[in-house]
């Protein structure tokens, strides 16, 4: 934490005070905690200009890139709010780069500069960058996998019309039992395929098309929203790792395999916190052959007989007042619960107004980015 130190001793002794002293007003806690986030990112260094020789080259790409991290910060719900925002506050206008109003750009320019941002994903460069920076040469004890839902106000994709004209084609299963000494053929299903993809083939493979979800929430009751669904891998410390967006539908299982291999190329780790959804063999021995400790809740499925074992088992803990290790650790899961929570309630989670995955993916990110700062930055202050 040397270096995140030496950041915030920074921030805090030499930025602060030259800020207030350029604004002429004391800074608030918000504009303080915005200023100490993009002092940690440096998203401005990640935004490549080109030069156009023919055309109106792009402007104001940085300061509308520390725009976006505001409206994050800020839990904005528009764009056009942001902009109201800036050309009202000057302290804030300043921090993100304009000196007078009239330098800000149009609503249109906005828009433009995140389509950009979403397709280039400089929000997911820059949080890969800031993990590896700081995390990089620590050892984290849990990483808590799970998802969440994202609603989206678009409409759900239909099923693809050349996909079904290919499953036309394919010649129709027979019904009933196989013939005897026969063994019917099984497909391999997207988890036992992945075991022979890599990375990159494993995320181009998952489904990211807007559609119907449906999930149980912590009561047992089934939830079913309209949009996305984002899978998030959390540090102890509330710190996301990565994250990947995928359709509303796909199950938590198909993407824990990329998502393990997104988090080992970042950070070096040792045991992987997982709830009952991602209960599976490959899913096991996958976190094994990266040098961690599964602890995964049981998923009794359909299996009368270990759902009893199970219910007594938990029942005679209870008696003796005893707790595995196991469990004890299972309870570090939280990290990415509350990681979830505070995305959706203070870092935009909840307000996606963009449509497509690439724009729903670059407003979550700055959203993640913002929040992965601000954790960084509660060990040191």
């Amino acid at each position: 934490m040397r270096k995140l130190s030496q950041i915030w001793f920074n921030i805090q002794g030499f930025l602060f005070p030259f800020i207030e002293k350029e604004i002429e007003e004391p800074l608030t806690e918000k504009l303080k905690q915005l200023v100490a986030t993009l002092e940690l990112i440096r998203i401005e260094d990640f935004v490549h200009i080109p030069e156009y020789w023919l055309g109106q080259s792009p402007k104001n790409r940085k300061q509308i890139a520390r725009s976006f991290v505001a409206k994050a910060v800020y839990n904005m719900t528009t764009t056009r709010g942001l902009i109201d925002r800036l050309k009202t506050t000057p302290a804030l206008r300043r921090i993100c780069g304009w000196e007078k109003a009239s330098q800000i750009p149009h609503e249109s320019s906005f828009s433009r500069a995140f389509a950009e941002f979403a397709q280039n994903g400089i929000a997911q460069i820059v949080h890969e960058s800031l993990v590896v920076q700081h995390l990089r040469d620590h050892l984290v004890g849990h990483i808590s996998r799970d998802s969440t839902s994202i609603e989206a106000r678009e409409k759900p994709q239909k099923k693809n019309k050349v996909a079904a004209k290919s499953s036309a084609q394919k010649p129709k299963r027979k019904r009933g039992r196989p013939k005897k000494g026969k063994e019917r053929v099984k497909e391999p299903t997207r988890l036992e395929q992945q075991q022979s993809m890599t990375t990159n083939e494993m995320l181009e493979d998952l489904p990211q098309s807007c559609d119907v979800g449906t999930k149980k929430n912590s009561k047992g009751y089934k939830k079913s929203w309209i949009g996305y669904k984002l899978h998030i891998d959390a540090a102890d410390g509330h710190i996301p790792v990565s994250c990947v967006l995928t359709s509303a539908s796909v199950h938590d299982s198909q993407v824990a395999l990329p998502l393990a291999e997104l988090t080992n190329q970042r950070v070096t780790s040792l045991y992987d916190l997982m709830d009952s959804a991602y209960d599976a063999p490959i899913i096991k021995e996958h976190s094994k052959s990266l040098g961690h400790v599964p602890v995964i809740d049981i998923n009794p499925r359909s299996n009368k007989k270990l759902k009893e074992e199970l219910k007594a088992e938990g029942q005679l803990a209870d008696l003796i007042n005893f707790e595995r290790p196991e469990d004890r650790r299972y309870n570090e899961r939280s990290n990415v619960e509350r990681v979830n929570g505070r995305l959706k309630d203070e870092f935009g989670g909840k307000m996606v107004r963009v449509r497509g995955c690439a724009k729903v993916m670059a407003h979550l990110m700055f959203g993640i980015l913002a929040l992965t700062a601000d954790q960084l930055l509660r060990f040191v202050t």
